[in-house]
C-alpha cells in the first residue's frame, strides 16, 4: 500500500472516530433527557418554576359579604325609612337628585352630604341594628349596593352613592312583597354575628 493510500485510510478511521463519539455523546444526552422527563412526569422529580405556582394562581378569596336582615322581618314602609344620601364620587349634584327620586317613591330623606372618603363600589348602605329592616328595604331598591353594620342607635339609614352608581332600580324591578320577609344575600352573616363598623361623618352638602 502506498503512502497517500495509507494516509486515506488514516484519514477514514479518525473520521469514522469522530462520528461513533459524537453519536455516543447524542445518544447519551437523549437518554438522559428521557429519564428527566420521565422523572418529572411521575412526580419523582418537580421543577423549580412549577414549585414557585408557575401555572394558574390560586383564586383570590371572595369579598365578605354583609350582614344578613333581621329573621323574619318584613319590609318597612317606605315613608318609616329615613335616609341620608351622601355622595361619594365627583359628580356635582348627584346626591340630590337621587335624594329626590327616593322622595317621589315615598322615602323620607332626612338629608344629603358629600362622603369625605368617597366609595369605589356601586353603594354603601349603613345601618345599625334598629335599621336593618329598613336598610334592606332602602337596599331592595339599588341592585348591587354592599351593606354596612355600623354603632347606630336610631333606626335612620346612609347611603353613600359610589363611583360605579347606576342609578336607582326602575320600580317595576324592586322585588319587595310586603307580606314576604326580607331576604340576604347568599352567604351573609346573622346580624347578631356581625362586626360593628365605625361610619364616616358627612361632610358638607352635596
Amino acid at each position: 500500500m502506498s503512502d497517500v493510500d495509507r494516509a486515506r485510510a488514516l484519514r477514514r478511521r479518525h473520521m469514522h472516530e469522530r462520528q461513533a463519539v459524537i453519536f455516543g455523546v447524542l445518544l447519551a444526552g437523549l437518554a438522559v433527557a428521557g429519564l428527566g422527563a420521565a422523572a418529572v412526569y411521575t412526580g419523582n422529580v418537580s421543577l423549580p418554576f412549577v414549585a414557585r405556582g408557575f401555572s394558574t394562581p390560586p383564586p383570590e378569596p371572595a369579598a365578605p359579604v354583609g350582614p344578613c336582615p333581621p329573621a323574619n322581618a318584613l319590609p318597612v314602609a317606605y315613608a318609616q325609612v329615613s335616609v341620608n344620601v351622601l355622595n361619594g364620587t365627583s359628580s356635582v349634584g348627584l346626591a340630590g337628585a337621587t335624594a329626590e327620586e327616593l322622595r317621589l317613591r315615598g322615602f323620607t330623606v332626612a338629608g344629603t352630604a358629600n362622603s369625605e372618603a368617597g366609595y369605589e363600589g356601586v353603594a354603601l348602605i349603613s345601618f345599625g341594628v334598629n335599621g336593618a329592616a329598613a336598610a334592606y328595604t332602602l337596599a331592595a331598591q339599588v341592585d348591587g349596593a354592599d351593606m354596612l353594620l355600623v354603632a347606630r342607635e336610631d333606626a335612620g339609614v346612609d347611603i353613600t352613592l359610589g363611583s360605579q352608581w347606576p342609578g336607582l332600580l326602575p320600580t317595576e324591578q324592586v322585588l319587595l312583597d310586603p307580606a314576604a320577609p326580607l331576604v340576604g344575600p347568599e352567604g351573609c352573616t346573622p346580624l347578631e354575628e356581625s362586626a360593628v363598623q365605625t361610619p364616616e361623618a358627612p361632610a358638607a352638602q352635596g
